[in-house]
């Protein structure tokens, strides 16, 4: 096990991350939103994506020599994650942040069928990423609708 490889697979989304979060902290109104039916209190926001990353980062480390196709997709999400925050929070374009992230929710699906043919673990653990991002597109639509 390579551990610095791991360590900057892991760092890249984290960072990503935490640049996004740094750009649109003073714009987050989340509390101040219409929210709909299951909304979770914004505490749980930070703790998930956390996670999320950091398991993405495990899972990009999984993967056996990617191939073009792999890092394409896998970084090609990560852009397109990132600026859906830019997007929904500092410009407050609901509905275009809601077919962003529809575009997100399949290049996730197709990110995991692609790693499930190089690493089955590395496919399984974006499983809760798809999760959370297919949850989060339901509350989009329903900010979009509410509010």
């Amino acid at each position: 096990m390579n551990k610095f490889k791991l360590f900057i697979d892991v760092l890249i989304p984290v960072v990503i991350s935490g640049i996004v979060g740094f750009i649109i902290n003073p714009y987050i109104d989340y509390n101040s939103l219409v929210q709909p039916p299951l909304s979770p209190p914004s505490i749980a926001f930070p703790i998930v994506w956390t996670i999320l990353y950091i398991l993405m980062g495990v899972s990009y480390y999984l993967l056996k020599n990617p191939d073009r196709k792999e890092k394409m997709i896998y970084f090609v999400q990560l852009g397109v994650n990132a600026l859906w925050s830019v997007f929904f929070f500092v410009f407050q374009f609901y509905l275009f942040s809601f077919v962003w992230i529809l575009l997100l929710d399949v290049l996730v699906i197709l990110m995991i069928i692609i790693f499930c043919r190089n690493n089955k673990v590395s496919a399984y653990l974006q499983i809760p990423y798809l999760v959370w991002i297919l949850f989060a597109s339901y509350l989009n639509l329903g900010i979009y609708i509410l509010n």
